[in-house]
């Protein structure tokens, strides 16, 4: 496996790495590593769509709702 080094990281950046790594129950240099390969792998997942997104894209014209199937209404349940 390769070795990186990493230099010139700001203190406070070093600081929540440290800060995560406890939460998640892992070393500094553990969580460095999942993140870094978490990253490198992001790129091949398609970015998702946020719900903002969703709402935009559905609420444009051109967006066909799902017909519904044609059905005789009961007048006869309303009457007295």
């Amino acid at each position: 496996m390769a070795s990186l080094t990493i230099r010139k990281l700001p203190d406070d950046v070093k600081h929540d790495l440290r800060q995560i790594a406890a939460r998640n129950g892992r070393s500094l240099e553990e969580e460095v590593r999942c993140t870094l390969i978490a990253a490198a792998r992001a790129k091949d997942r398609e970015p998702r769509e946020s719900i903002g997104q969703m709402i935009y894209r559905m609420s444009r014209p051109g967006f066909d709702l799902p017909e519904l199937p044609d059905s005789p209404v009961d007048f006869s349940a309303l009457e007295d």
